[in-house]
């Protein structure tokens, strides 16, 4: 393979790498590209990928005590008044999507 010099090709190439499933010392010297090369593009296009991340929203809440409750749930209402009940220790990530989901 000719060495790629332009930015999309190496990007290419370090995608091409990601769904390889080869060690980065594999890959290179199966693409014939300096190991160092492929690491450093490897590494932007990983940090890139993390910077794409939605922003996170915070919502205002407003705690409240409740009396003593038998049931082990938890409520969230959102800003548009819709109520999610949900267990404790369910998955928070799930939660703050749905909630997000709801809020617009």
């Amino acid at each position: 393979m000719s060495k790629p010099v332009e930015k999309p090709e190496w990007a290419r190439v370090a995608e091409a790498f990601e769904a390889s499933g080869l060690t980065q010392k594999a890959f290179s010297a199966q693409r014939g590209v300096r190991l160092s090369t492929l690491q450093s593009w490897v590494y932007r296009a990983r940090r890139a990928a993390t910077t794409r991340v939605e922003p996170v929203r915070l919502l205002p809440v407003q705690v409240a005590r409740s009396p003593a409750a038998t049931e082990s749930l938890l409520e969230v209402v959102a800003e548009g008044g819709a109520r999610v009940r949900f267990a404790v220790g369910a998955d928070v990530a799930y939660v703050a999507r749905l909630v997000a989901a709801l809020g617009r």
